[in-house]
């Protein structure tokens, strides 16, 4: 076969349309997050997961996604951040 400028790029993503979203502790906004706990309002991850919180999210890894946005948000200027 002869050779051809054609490159393979292994996709590393987690394939999170079949539930996968429940087995993550994702990143939200903290007055949302504080909302949702109070009236039980919906919340959206960065990842676009919606849902109202209901576990502890320190016993699962972070959302590979939500990380991933979070990690490329430019740094804020807020000096309250924790």
């Amino acid at each position: 076969m002869p050779e051809s400028d054609l490159e393979v790029h292994e996709d590393l993503r987690v394939d999170t349309s079949h539930g996968d979203h429940e087995r993550f502790a994702h990143y939200v906004d903290k007055n949302e997050m504080m909302e949702s706990h109070v009236f039980g309002t919906p919340i959206k991850a960065l990842c676009g997961k919606i849902w109202v919180p209901s576990r502890d999210a320190k016993r699962f890894p972070v959302c590979p996604e939500c990380k991933e946005i979070y990690e490329s948000l430019p740094d804020g200027d807020d000096d309250s951040a924790e």
